[in-house]
């Protein structure tokens, strides 16, 4: 299934979301990354990656992912249990 990524603007609250569907490999969350700094040097918004609907994380995105919420103005929501037990893992280097 391919990664479907959708910008969804609040100029109000000054965050934009990012909802993630389908698989996400290291090359999809490069993409994230570049799609958030670019979102974040135009308008300055936080941005909230909504990871809710995404079917599969390859091994190599967690810790991507990981170190990118640890950015200032990222955030990471709709971690399934199964997605936070994989993060947790690559933390504790585990994998």
């Amino acid at each position: 299934m391919p990664t479907t990524i959708t910008q969804i603007d609040d100029s109000s609250a000054g965050q934009t979301t990012l909802k993630v569907k389908g698989e996400m490999s290291i090359e999809d969350a490069r993409l994230l990354e570049h799609i958030g700094d670019d979102i974040r040097s135009e308008t300055g918004h936080q941005i909230r990656i909504d990871l809710a609907d995404l079917d599969f994380l390859d091994s190599d995105s967690a810790p991507f992912l990981k170190r990118l919420e640890a950015r200032d103005g990222f955030k990471i929501e709709g971690i399934e249990i199964f997605l936070q037990t994989l993060i947790d893992r690559v933390e504790r280097h585990e994998y």
